[in-house]
Protein backbone atom coordinates (compact mmCIF):
# COMPACT_ATOMS: atom_id res chain seq x y z
CA UNK A 1 0.00 0.00 0.00
CA UNK A 2 1.30 3.44 -0.90
CA UNK A 3 1.06 5.94 1.94
CA UNK A 4 1.51 9.67 2.46
CA UNK A 5 2.18 11.79 5.52
CA UNK A 6 -0.17 14.73 5.99
CA UNK A 7 -1.61 16.98 8.64
CA UNK A 8 -4.70 16.05 10.59
CA UNK A 9 -7.75 17.69 9.02
CA UNK A 10 -11.14 18.69 10.40
CA UNK A 11 -12.91 15.96 8.44
CA UNK A 12 -10.60 13.34 10.05
CA UNK A 13 -11.64 14.01 13.63
CA UNK A 14 -14.56 11.59 13.96
CA UNK A 15 -12.47 8.78 12.47
CA UNK A 16 -9.47 9.82 14.57
CA UNK A 17 -11.61 9.60 17.70
CA UNK A 18 -12.87 6.15 16.68
CA UNK A 19 -9.37 4.90 15.87
CA UNK A 20 -7.97 6.15 19.19
CA UNK A 21 -10.80 4.73 21.33
CA UNK A 22 -9.37 3.39 24.61
CA UNK A 23 -10.41 -0.16 23.62
CA UNK A 24 -8.24 -0.23 20.48
CA UNK A 25 -5.62 -3.00 20.50
CA UNK A 26 -2.67 -0.72 19.68
CA UNK A 27 -2.87 0.73 23.22
CA UNK A 28 -1.55 -2.62 24.51
CA UNK A 29 1.74 -2.00 22.67
CA UNK A 30 2.08 1.78 22.37
CA UNK A 31 3.34 2.81 25.79
CA UNK A 32 1.01 0.52 27.76
CA UNK A 33 2.80 1.53 30.98
CA UNK A 34 1.47 5.11 30.70
CA UNK A 35 -1.98 6.14 31.95
CA UNK A 36 -4.53 5.95 29.15
CA UNK A 37 -7.11 8.64 28.55
CA UNK A 38 -10.71 7.73 29.16
CA UNK A 39 -13.15 8.17 26.30
CA UNK A 40 -14.36 11.43 27.88
CA UNK A 41 -10.78 12.74 28.12
CA UNK A 42 -10.13 11.73 24.51
CA UNK A 43 -13.31 13.49 23.36
CA UNK A 44 -12.28 16.65 25.23
CA UNK A 45 -8.84 16.52 23.60
CA UNK A 46 -10.33 16.02 20.12
CA UNK A 47 -12.64 19.00 20.68
CA UNK A 48 -9.61 21.15 21.56
CA UNK A 49 -7.89 19.95 18.39
CA UNK A 50 -11.05 20.80 16.43
CA UNK A 51 -10.99 24.36 17.80
CA UNK A 52 -7.33 24.74 16.82
CA UNK A 53 -7.90 23.37 13.32
CA UNK A 54 -10.85 25.73 12.85
CA UNK A 55 -8.44 28.59 13.62
CA UNK A 56 -5.91 27.18 11.13
CA UNK A 57 -3.49 25.92 13.78
CA UNK A 58 -1.80 22.66 12.76
CA UNK A 59 0.33 20.55 15.09
CA UNK A 60 3.86 20.52 13.57
CA UNK A 61 4.94 17.62 15.79
CA UNK A 62 2.49 15.06 14.37
CA UNK A 63 1.46 13.91 10.92
CA UNK A 64 -1.12 11.37 9.90
CA UNK A 65 -0.18 8.29 7.94
CA UNK A 66 -2.80 8.07 5.20
CA UNK A 67 -3.57 5.78 2.30
CA UNK A 68 -2.26 7.67 -0.74
CA UNK A 69 -5.26 6.67 -2.86
CA UNK A 70 -8.18 6.98 -0.40
CA UNK A 71 -6.68 9.55 2.01
CA UNK A 72 -7.97 7.36 4.89
CA UNK A 73 -5.88 7.73 8.06
CA UNK A 74 -4.05 4.61 9.17
CA UNK A 75 -1.83 5.93 11.94
CA UNK A 76 0.49 8.75 12.88
CA UNK A 77 4.12 9.70 13.17
CA UNK A 78 5.40 12.19 15.70
CA UNK A 79 8.47 13.81 17.16
CA UNK A 80 9.49 15.71 20.24
CA UNK A 81 12.71 17.38 21.25
CA UNK A 82 14.61 15.31 23.77
CA UNK A 83 17.13 18.16 23.78
CA UNK A 84 16.57 20.99 21.32
CA UNK A 85 19.80 22.59 22.54
CA UNK A 86 21.77 19.63 21.20
CA UNK A 87 19.51 18.83 18.22
CA UNK A 88 18.33 15.55 19.72
CA UNK A 89 14.93 14.53 18.43
CA UNK A 90 12.88 11.47 19.37
CA UNK A 91 10.33 10.05 16.95
CA UNK A 92 7.39 7.70 17.22
CA UNK A 93 4.94 5.83 15.06
CA UNK A 94 1.64 4.07 15.62
CA UNK A 95 -0.62 2.19 13.23
CA UNK A 96 -4.09 2.40 14.76
CA UNK A 97 -5.91 -0.57 13.22
CA UNK A 98 -4.31 -3.99 13.59
CA UNK A 99 -5.54 -5.08 10.14
CA UNK A 100 -2.70 -2.88 8.79
CA UNK A 101 0.03 -4.24 11.08
CA UNK A 102 2.85 -6.27 9.54
CA UNK A 103 2.36 -4.80 6.07
CA UNK A 104 5.38 -2.46 6.04
CA UNK A 105 3.30 0.69 6.58
CA UNK A 106 5.19 1.71 9.72
CA UNK A 107 8.55 1.27 7.99
CA UNK A 108 7.37 3.27 4.97
CA UNK A 109 5.99 6.03 7.19
CA UNK A 110 9.10 6.26 9.34
CA UNK A 111 11.34 6.32 6.28
CA UNK A 112 9.41 9.32 4.97
CA UNK A 113 9.34 10.98 8.41
CA UNK A 114 13.06 10.51 9.10
CA UNK A 115 14.00 11.89 5.69
CA UNK A 116 11.63 14.83 6.18
CA UNK A 117 13.13 15.68 9.58
CA UNK A 118 16.72 15.53 8.34
CA UNK A 119 15.85 17.49 5.18
CA UNK A 120 14.00 20.26 7.07
CA UNK A 121 16.67 20.62 9.74
CA UNK A 122 20.26 20.62 8.45
CA UNK A 123 21.45 21.08 12.05
CA UNK A 124 19.78 17.82 13.13
CA UNK A 125 22.52 15.30 13.89
CA UNK A 126 20.59 12.41 15.38
CA UNK A 127 17.14 10.94 15.79
CA UNK A 128 16.26 8.76 18.75
CA UNK A 129 13.57 6.17 19.24
CA UNK A 130 12.50 4.39 22.42
CA UNK A 131 10.31 1.35 22.85
CA UNK A 132 9.93 -1.48 25.33
CA UNK A 133 11.26 -5.01 25.06
CA UNK A 134 7.77 -6.53 24.92
CA UNK A 135 7.00 -4.66 21.70
CA UNK A 136 8.97 -7.02 19.49
CA UNK A 137 7.59 -5.52 16.26
CA UNK A 138 9.05 -2.12 17.14
CA UNK A 139 12.38 -3.65 18.17
CA UNK A 140 12.55 -5.39 14.78
CA UNK A 141 11.49 -2.20 12.95
CA UNK A 142 14.24 -0.22 14.71
CA UNK A 143 16.88 -2.58 13.43
CA UNK A 144 15.45 -2.74 9.90
CA UNK A 145 15.63 1.06 9.64
CA UNK A 146 19.29 1.08 10.65
CA UNK A 147 18.88 2.34 14.22
CA UNK A 148 21.54 1.23 16.68
CA UNK A 149 20.65 0.21 20.22
CA UNK A 150 22.21 2.79 22.53
CA UNK A 151 20.62 2.07 25.88
CA UNK A 152 18.74 -0.62 27.69
CA UNK A 153 17.11 0.35 30.95
CA UNK A 154 16.54 -3.01 32.55
CA UNK A 155 13.17 -3.74 34.14
CA UNK A 156 12.08 -0.12 33.69
CA UNK A 157 8.52 -0.74 32.43
CA UNK A 158 5.68 -2.69 33.98
CA UNK A 159 3.11 -4.17 31.60
CA UNK A 160 0.38 -6.42 32.93
CA UNK A 161 2.29 -6.94 36.15
CA UNK A 162 5.55 -8.00 34.47
CA UNK A 163 8.76 -6.00 34.16
CA UNK A 164 10.19 -5.21 30.73
CA UNK A 165 13.22 -3.28 29.56
CA UNK A 166 13.00 0.19 28.05
CA UNK A 167 15.19 0.18 24.94
CA UNK A 168 16.53 3.29 23.22
CA UNK A 169 17.89 3.45 19.71
CA UNK A 170 19.71 6.14 17.76
CA UNK A 171 20.28 7.00 14.14
CA UNK A 172 22.82 9.54 12.92
CA UNK A 173 22.25 11.71 9.85
CA UNK A 174 25.25 10.22 8.03
CA UNK A 175 24.06 6.68 8.76
CA UNK A 176 20.61 7.42 7.34
CA UNK A 177 21.82 8.97 4.11
CA UNK A 178 24.61 6.41 3.61
CA UNK A 179 21.99 3.68 4.03
CA UNK A 180 19.52 5.20 1.59
CA UNK A 181 22.04 5.36 -1.28
CA UNK A 182 23.35 1.79 -0.93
Amino acid sequence: MKIILRSLELNDLDEYLRLNHPDQLFHQFNGPYFKKNSLAELETWVNKVREKLERGVVNPFVKMIANAYTNKILGEVSFYWRSKETNWMEIGVVIFDEQYWGKGIGKQALSLWITEQFDKRPELVRIGWTTWSGNTAMVKLSKSLGFKQEACYRKARIVEGAYHDSVSYGLLREEWFARSIE
